[in-house]
């Protein structure tokens, strides 16, 4: 009799066990996805302040040559 309490807690706490594993491998996938994101979003906007910049240099050099 103890020897199947004893399986069965020791199966139950396995099950826990691949559900926290499965659990924290899940999440940090997730986070994973959100760094990858987030890195696209900088180089996005790192891009449009570069082409604004390209433009403001552009513009004062069209002004400097009207003067």
């Amino acid at each position: 009799m103890r020897y199947l309490i004893l399986v069965g807690a020791v199966a139950m706490l396995g099950g826990c066990g691949v559900e926290t594993a499965t659990t924290a491998a899940t999440s940090a996938s997730i986070k994973k996805q959100e760094v990858e994101e987030g890195k696209r979003t900088q180089d996005r906007a790192q891009q449009r302040i570069d082409k604004m910049q390209e433009q403001m240099q552009q513009r004062a050099q069209e002004a400097g040559g009207k003067e």
